[in-house]
């Protein structure tokens, strides 16, 4: 299932993010290429992981995929505009409005509560406080958390937290949502559940794409990628167990 240029496509939906024979390489003596030709479609509601080592290239396609970083050569497209060319404000406007990112560290500001940490999320957005405080304690509602609005993170377990964070990212209902080992600073009985949660945002329509060490966990998603040394070996389209 290797191939010189991997391609790899959803057909049930049109893209969200296409990214076509992308490549990542490095400058030094010699130059070091992180990703080979690689090209993927994510559409709506769509489950992803992406599996790998450290150092597979899972991360430098997981920056590409989600705009925050150019390759060195090939095309990336949101909702089919080809980002090449932009200026970085209309870039990071894309970014604001479409993509969303939870990471394995729960980057939450220890003085706020879970309320006003997810409405963080909404600063930029032109909304009243009051609106995005509205809107956060919905996010919060969706992960389980509607009876933790007023508590701060160190009052919350790393589950809790986890869900905060993801409520954060949730707020401004994006089309992709990218994770970042998101279960990798949580017990197994905890990933387990954010698992879960991960899976039942892309029911209701959200894609979402993990990026994992962890075969077990990438065998909870509907397709499963895999990297090595920046190429894709296995494209598995089975269904999620």
């Amino acid at each position: 299932m290797t191939s010189a240029v991997e391609t790899l496509s959803v057909i049930d939906a049109p893209p969200v993010i296409e990214v076509r024979e992308v490549t990542k390489t490095f400058p030094g003596t010699p130059p070091a290429t992180a990703l080979h030709p690689t090209s993927l479609r994510i559409g709506a509601g769509d489950q992803l992981a992406v599996v790998g080592a450290s150092g597979s290239g899972k991360s430098t396609l997981l920056s590409i995929l989600g705009t925050l970083d150019a390759p060195t050569t090939g095309a990336v497209l949101v909702d089919g505009m080809d980002l090449a060319g932009m200026r970085e404000a209309e870039r990071s406007a894309i970014r604001a409005s479409r993509i969303s990112f939870v990471f394995q560290q729960f980057h939450l500001m220890a003085p706020l509560t879970a309320i006003d940490n997810v409405a963080t999320g909404l600063l930029y957005t032109g909304l009243s406080s009051t609106q995005r405080r509205e809107r956060a304690a919905l996010a919060l509602e969706t992960v389980g958390l509607g009876h933790r609005l007023q508590h701060r993170p160190g009052e919350l377990s790393g589950g809790e937290q986890q869900r905060v964070a993801i409520a954060r990212a949730l707020v401004r209902e994006p089309a992709v949502l990218f994770a970042d080992e998101p279960t990798g600073a949580l017990d197994s009985t905890t990933g387990e559940a954010i698992i879960a949660l991960l899976t039942e945002i892309s029911d209701a329509g959200t894609a979402v794409v993990i990026v994992t060490h962890d075969g077990g966990i990438a065998n909870r998603f509907g397709r499963r990628i895999r990297l090595k040394d920046g190429r894709v070996t296995d494209d598995d389209r089975g269904a999620a167990r």
